[in-house]
């Protein structure tokens, strides 16, 4: 099956050596590599037929658990770590963490555990001893959200109606188009009654043909197939405008749902997998409302009709033509439960093929320089193979279900036959109803069939249904106030006052007191992980505070809309993010109505004026995808001139030089000098010599700030500034790596 690679195996192999059982065979491993304090730690879990055993990093045996029907791992992924969680009968027994870089191999080994608890049913598997349960002190409660155990339900779909309830007046119309054509349809079988018992059995019995009958039976079924059409075609025009709609606002409603969200979501969220349900989850759902929900309604309506048709021509002989509705429908309830399951499994692993995809075209330059396309090439096909596997087990359960519901319908017409011609010779009934009700028969049966193949389809809708409004349903860790105050400018007064933020249980920063005046020069300096960003996100409300409070002009920020506040705020990143579009149409992103001599001033200010015009199209120049067709200093200047155009009051610098040259850097230097003019600035660098301009440096250490005061002033203290500073002049980090480090010594090869 899906074993762990041979060198990993072996590392565990003899530890599990004393724990091995005879005859136990451990198809499944996970690694897991963090501990309950998020560090880095070597953890395993191994899973054989009749137990779980588990090496968690940082204790010293193993721990096991047999195997039970009432079991259940629970997947969870945040922030770029999984975590699995194991429960008996709601209690938590353990729980685990690991890198999402093994996440394919614990949904395996999750997959393999459920298959095994299901298969043991009420029998008990002979091993010893589970582990006591983990306390909730143990447990990291604000990493990991809670997520919704209750698993996929048809039900799901109902939900849909507040989507649909803006268009109810075509639904109705259209429902009574359907009402109408499925009538229509109905009439033909009906006028063969009179074709055989008026018509030809008389002609076969030396009677001469009234053809005024014929042509009055004839007419009646031409014009009950010309309303059938004109029906049919007005129903599935309108209804499938009406669906298409639905689609529509569902996908932008998600869509602008999952732009309110704060960056923690997005921290957990793979991009694929979101770009997934957005795109292929919405057109499934969209398909499913057009056509397949179109269908069912149709069968369901030609089902009940023909049902009353048939027992107002002959009680007795309707009785047997229904006798395999309740089998059929026994195996629907059967079935249903199974396919849930499993499209549920599909799409979680449908979304890990497109989150390969995500991760390697963006990235191809990467691939390409560390000539990795071979091991992309593996993961996708990997990941692609899991995902045949997973469909496999579906179809498995569907090829079954398809044909035996066909060869139910295929029984029941020949009893029908069977029971009808003993009828006629028993002048029960005559040829003409006989005939009628055949083709009534073939028309239910096929419908019956078609109806049945729903229950594929509505599984499939149910799971992206669910995928859809876990989205939707997600609160947003950054709320919008509900009361926002009144906001236009700001002043740029900022107060930090005791802020505290807390990353699951890990402080990050610890009661952090600032006061930034309007106008002012900040410089954060630090180590790396000293709580510089952070600092920075929660001023610009990324996050929200754990506590304390930060307060703009005196307001506390969570009491102002966050599209009014965020307007006063500019933005320069390390690695500036450029869209696919025009140079033009990125300088002027946050100001789209800005003119063109307002787009070119920003650029000249920003130094990008001249190599702009030195491109072949100018500021109507591509960039390319995420500006690829720049240099890094280009780009760089295009995000400065961006945060220009909309003149912010406060403006965030995060290392906008350190990823450049030193002659790019002047430039950029430059542009940065005209930005920060008449602005609170809050400038985050790790080459201190940037700084010197600043009117204040804040010093911070383990999410602490050590020291405040102007370049002279920390120097003279000779505390942490001094330190950084001198490691900085003696190029401490680089003499340091360039001793421990040496080349690898080349092989000789024969």
């Amino acid at each position: 099956m899906h074993a762990l690679t041979p060198t990993l195996a072996e590392r565990w192999t003899e530890r599990l050596e004393p724990e091995h059982l005879p005859e136990e065979h451990f198809s499944h491993w996970l690694e897991l590599n963090l501990d309950e304090d998020l560090h880095y730690g070597a953890g395993a879990l191994a899973l054989s037929q009749g137990r779980l055993l588990a090496w968690a990093p940082g204790e010293k045996r193993w721990q096991s658990w047999a195997l039970e029907p009432t079991m259940s791992l629970h997947m969870q992924d945040h922030a770029g770590v999984g975590q699995l969680e194991l429960r008996n009968r709601g209690e938590r027994l353990a729980i685990w963490r690991y890198t999402l870089g093994h996440l394919p191999q614990a949904q395996r080994l999750a997959e393999k555990f459920e298959q095994l608890c299901e298969a043991l049913g009420s029998i008990a598997a002979p091993f010893a001893n589970p582990r006591p349960p983990v306390t909730e002190d143990a447990v990291d409660d604000v990493l990991l959200p809670e997520v919704d155990e209750a698993g996929v339900s048809t039900w799901t779909l109902f939900r849909l109606w507040r989507f649909a309830r803006p268009y109810k007046k075509q639904l109705a119309l259209g429902f009574g188009l359907t009402v109408a054509s499925t009538a229509a349809t109905l009439v033909p079988p009906y006028m063969t009654m009179p074709l055989m018992d008026n018509i030809l059995i008389p002609y076969q019995n030396g009677k001469p043909i009234d053809w005024s009958l014929v042509q009055l039976y004839l007419g009646g079924l031409v014009i009950a197939a010309l309303f059938a059409w004109l029906l049919g075609w007005a129903r599935t025009f309108i209804l499938a405008k009406v669906s298409e709609r639905i689609g529509a606002d569902l996908r932008t409603s998600t869509y602008e749902h999952l732009l309110k969200l704060s960056l923690q979501f997005f921290g957990g969220k793979r991009t694929g997998d979101l770009i997934a349900r957005i795109g292929s989850e919405t057109d499934r759902i969209n398909l499913f409302l057009s056509l397949h929900l179109l269908d069912f309604g149709t069968d369901v309506l030609m089902i009940l009709m023909t049902a009353a048709i048939l027992i107002s021509i002959d009680p007795w002989l309707a009785m047997v033509t229904l006798l395999p509705l309740p089998l059929i429908a026994w195996m629907i309830h059967v079935v249903r439960d199974r396919l849930r399951h499993g499209f549920e499994k599909v799409d979680r692993v449908w979304g890990e093929v497109t989150n390969v995809l995500a991760d390697t075209i963006p990235g191809i330059r990467v691939v390409k320089a560390f000539a990795q396309e071979k091991r992309e090439a593996q993961r996708f096909r990997d990941a692609n193979r899991y995902n045949l596997e997973i469909n496999d087990k579906v179809n498995k359960v569907w090829s079954v279900f398809s044909p035996t519901v066909t060869l139910l319908t295929e029984i029941g017409l020949l009893v029908v036959w069977a029971v009808g011609i003993w009828q006629v010779s028993k002048d029960a009934i005559t040829v003409g109803v006989l005939t009628a009700f055949l083709t009534y028969i073939g028309r239910f049966y096929t419908r019956l069939d078609s109806m049945s193949r729903i229950v594929s389809v509505t599984q499939k809708a149910a799971a992206g249904a669910k995928r859809i409004f876990d989205v939707i349903d997600h609160v947003s860790s950054v709320p919008e106030a509900p009361h926002p105050v009144a906001w236009n400018r700001t002043e740029g007064r900022i107060s930090v006052q005791g802020v505290t933020f807390r990353y699951g249980n890990r402080a990050v920063l610890r009661g952090v007191d600032l006061e930034i005046a309007p106008g002012e020069m900040i410089g954060l300096v630090g180590h790396s992980g000293s709580g510089k960003s952070t600092l920075v996100n929660l001023i610009c409300r990324f996050y929200d505070v754990t506590e304390g409070a930060i307060r703009m002009d005196g307001t506390d920020i969570r009491h102002i809309a966050l599209a009014d506040y965020r307007r006063n705020i500019g933005l320069v990143l390390q690695e500036p993010f450029l869209f696919f579009g025009s140079i033009a149409e990125n300088i002027a992103y946050g100001k789209p109505d800005a003119s063109r001599a307002e787009i070119i001033a920003a650029a000249r200010a920003a130094h990008a004026h001249e190599f702009i015009l030195r491109l072949p199209h100018g500021y109507d120049s591509l960039v390319g995808e995420r500006g690829q067709a720049l240099s890094g200093g280009e780009r760089q200047r295009i995000s400065i001139a961006r945060a220009l155009l909309i003149d912010p009051q406060v403006l965030i610098l995060d290392e906008a030089t350190s990823s450049v040259d030193t002659t790019t850097e002047r430039e950029i230097q430059k542009a940065l000098d005209n930005l920060v003019q008449g602005r609170t600035t809050i400038a985050i660098a790790h080459r201190l010599s940037t700084l010197r301009k600043a009117d204040r440096l804040v010093v911070m250490d383990r999410g602490q700030i050590v020291e405040m005061g102007d370049h002279d002033t920390l120097m003279a203290k000779q505390g942490a500034y001094f330190d950084l500073y001198q490691a900085q002049a003696r190029n401490v980090d680089t003499e340091q790596e360039l001793s421990v480090w040496t080349p690898p010594a080349k092989q000789n090869i024969a």
